[in-house]
């Protein structure tokens, strides 16, 4: 799945939480065209990843509800790490996490993964 189509499910996910998904919230948070909007929920919807009535809501599929967890979880670990552990702003680790949840490897992912936890429970101590 392309970055683009992570940064739309992963949008759909997030106003989830909030209520109702519409192509005009979407293209908001997002700042794109509704256009841009529907071609990109046409891929997800042809790879089983969310459901959208003509002119109406978006919803995700059991699929997708898994697939957009993985990608939160890589945004918040992401986030979470570069404020906390390297000491950028929330704002910056925030900017950075997002642009760097569709690069990283998942070996990667797991290294940051066990330095959060280890520096989690040093801070507990």
């Amino acid at each position: 799945m392309t970055q683009s189509l992570e940064d739309y499910l992963e949008m759909v996910s997030f106003l989830a939480d909030e209520g109702e998904v519409r192509v005009t919230d979407i293209a908001a948070r997002l700042d794109v065209s509704k256009p841009s909007v529907l071609t990109a929920l046409k891929i997800l919807e042809d790879q089983s990843l969310i459901k959208h009535e003509h002119y109406g809501l978006v919803t995700l599929t059991k699929t997708g509800v898994a697939r957009a967890a993985e990608i939160r979880e890589r945004h918040s670990l992401l986030t979470n790490f570069l404020h906390n552990i390297v000491g950028v702003s929330g704002e910056t680790a925030e900017k950075d996490a997002c642009k760097m949840e569709h690069l990283l490897s998942d070996e990667t992912l797991k290294k940051i993964k066990a330095l959060v936890k280890n520096a989690s429970v040093e801070k507990s101590a």
